[in-house]
Order: structure tokens, then C-alpha cells, then sequence
């Protein structure tokens, strides 16, 4: 019978007060999360949050200023043949151009002791069976996105890691990375997905890490997220805004103008609304509660985190 000290460690990321500096700047700072088997954990934030440096540390690549991550409980570079353990898909040009597809596979294969066998299996696996013999300076980044994912599940590892798997595929492509990643989960594998758009992990995961500046600013469920920094608006229509306004600033709301001649009441409820509007005798033609989506949710929680930002009609923005 196995005794519990020698059951093998449980599938999953730790990572405890993560710091990388570059000098005088901090691309990571005290960073603590966990990401957990059985589900598909998103990891977000704009361009430039740490996202892609905290996988490097992740995977041993970059060498952390402070802090640990433990990898089903090891570092990284403890474990032996890797690739049976833990998946990783960071940069999809990071193969020699010259090599062709299935000797890239096989190179990796024969290095953890891997079958050959499995090689073709995961050429069929992505779709790049017909493409195998090609070399992969001639592949689209969506064929190379592929050959990567099969580079990462070459092992069956319990791990797996990809930063921005989504880039150049097409909508057939995005749909099967997307099944993919929820069939590894329900295997019971830990899922890390790093991404900067809230919109496509609101269909692809089921938890969220967010950082800004490399600091955490959200460690939630999809669900929670959308409870938590989620945002109400009431929508409407009147011939009489003005007077709908004086009305509403008298009991702290505020009325803003939006497209199409609508108006929204932000932090409000349709019934609060139409209460005033009745007492003031102004007709509405439309009156309706908005909550945010995710995306406007997530752009709110990260404009202070974000490197670069477009002008928008504000002075002092960036051009």
C-alpha cells in the first residue's frame, strides 16, 4: 500500500512573494498565487504587467530578484524529464526555422524519454499530421501556435503552461484550443492561460489571476469576479433630460449622456429612477438596468496598471 509520504505531490503552481527587478525597475513585485488541478486558470493583465516574465520564472527561464515557485512541489529545475510533468508554450518562433516539424518533436521526445510513438500522436492531435516533414520556417504563427501545443502536451503532463495560445489562429483554431484546454482540465490537470483579453477568458476559465505593474489586483472565480467588480447602470429615454437631471443630482444621482440620445444613471436601480421621473412628471420613453461586461469590468480594475495607453481626448495622454 502506498503510505501518504510517498504519494506524489499534487498537480499545481504555487507561487510565494515572486519579485524580479531589472535594475531600478520591477517587472514583478511580491507576488503570490496558486494555480490549482481541474480547472483552467487565466492569467491576465495589459501589456506589460509581468505576465510573460512571471511564466520565464515559472519555468526557471529568468532567475527570480526574490521569492520562490514551486512547481508540484519543486522548483522547476529540480525536476526530472520536465516534460512528463509540466506542459509549457511560451514563444511559438523559438524553434530553429531549418528543422522540420516532426524532428522538433522528436529531438524533445528523445530527450525525456518519450516514445516516438507519441510524437505522431500529437501531430494528429493539433491537426499538423500533413504538415510533419515540412520545415518550420515555412509555418504561419497559427501552425506554429499548433507545433507548439504539441511540444507541450508531448509528455501528458499534469502541468501545463501557455502564454497567449490564442495568437494567430483562426476561428476553427481558437475553438479547438479552447475544448482543448477544458478537456485537460476535466483530466485533472492544473491550467495556467495567460492572455490580455478579459473577453476571450470569460469562455475559457474558470479562475482569474490578475496583475497590473506586477502586482496581484484580483485572485477570483469567473463567477466572482463579475459579482465583485461588476458595475450597474440604469439606461434610459426622456424628452425632458434636463429636468430629469435637476431631479436626480437633488438625491445624489447624476444623469450622463451616452449614444443615440440614451442616458445612463450609474449606481442606480430602474425602479429609483422611475420613482423620481413619476414625482417629477417627466415622461420616459426607455428605462432599463445595464450591468457591465467583463471586458469594461477588467479595463476598469487595470487603467491605472497599464503601460501604454492611447490618447483618447485626454490631455497629457500618451500619443
Amino acid at each position: 500500500m502506498t503510505t501518504k509520504e510517498e504519494r506524489p505531490p499534487r498537480a499545481c503552481v504555487e507561487v510565494r512573494d515572486l519579485t524580479k527587478r531589472y535594475g531600478p525597475n520591477v517587472a514583478v513585485d511580491r507576488l503570490s498565487f496558486q494555480v490549482e488541478p481541474g480547472r483552467v486558470t487565466g492569467f491576465l493583465g495589459p501589456n506589460g504587467a509581468g505576465k510573460s516574465t512571471t511564466m520565464r520564472m515559472v519555468l526557471g527561464l529568468d532567475r527570480p530578484t526574490g521569492g520562490e515557485v514551486l512547481i508540484s512541489g519543486r522548483p522547476y529545475a529540480q525536476i526530472r524529464e520536465p516534460l512528463r510533468h509540466v506542459g509549457a508554450l511560451l514563444d511559438p518562433s523559438a524553434v530553429h526555422p531549418g528543422r522540420r516539424a516532426r524532428d522538433q518533436l522528436l529531438a524533445l521526445a528523445r530527450s525525456n524519454r518519450i516514445p516516438d510513438a507519441r510524437v505522431d500522436e500529437m501531430l494528429d492531435r493539433v491537426g499538423l499530421t500533413a504538415a510533419a516533414r515540412r520545415r518550420i520556417g515555412g509555418f504561419s504563427l497559427g501552425m506554429r501556435q499548433r507545433l507548439g501545443l504539441a511540444a507541450a502536451l508531448l509528455g501528458d503532463p499534469r502541468v501545463v503552461i501557455l502564454d497567449e495560445p490564442l495568437n494567430g489562429l483562426d476561428p476553427e483554431g481558437i475553438q479547438w484550443v479552447r475544448s482543448l484546454l477544458r478537456e485537460l482540465a476535466e483530466d485533472g490537470r492544473a491550467v495556467l492561460v495567460s492572455s490580455h483579453l478579459m473577453n476571450e477568458m470569460a469562455v475559457t476559465a474558470d479562475h482569474l489571476i490578475i496583475i497590473g505593474r506586477g502586482r496581484l489586483l484580483a485572485d477570483v472565480s469567473m463567477t466572482e469576479f463579475g459579482a465583485r467588480y461588476g458595475r450597474g447602470r440604469v439606461r434610459l429615454r426622456t424628452t425632458r433630460p434636463e429636468q430629469l437631471g435637476r431631479a436626480l443630482a437633488a438625491v445624489g444621482l447624476a444623469l450622463t449622456p451616452r449614444d443615440g440620445g440614451t442616458w445612463e444613471v450609474p449606481g442606480a436601480q430602474p425602479d429609483e429612477i422611475g420613482a423620481v421621473a413619476a414625482r417629477e412628471g417627466v415622461p420616459l420613453q426607455e428605462l432599463a438596468l445595464h450591468s457591465d461586461s467583463l471586458e469594461e469590468a477588467f479595463l476598469r480594475m487595470t487603467t491605472h496598471s497599464t503601460e501604454f495607453t492611447a490618447a483618447a481626448g485626454r490631455e497629457g495622454a500618451l500619443t
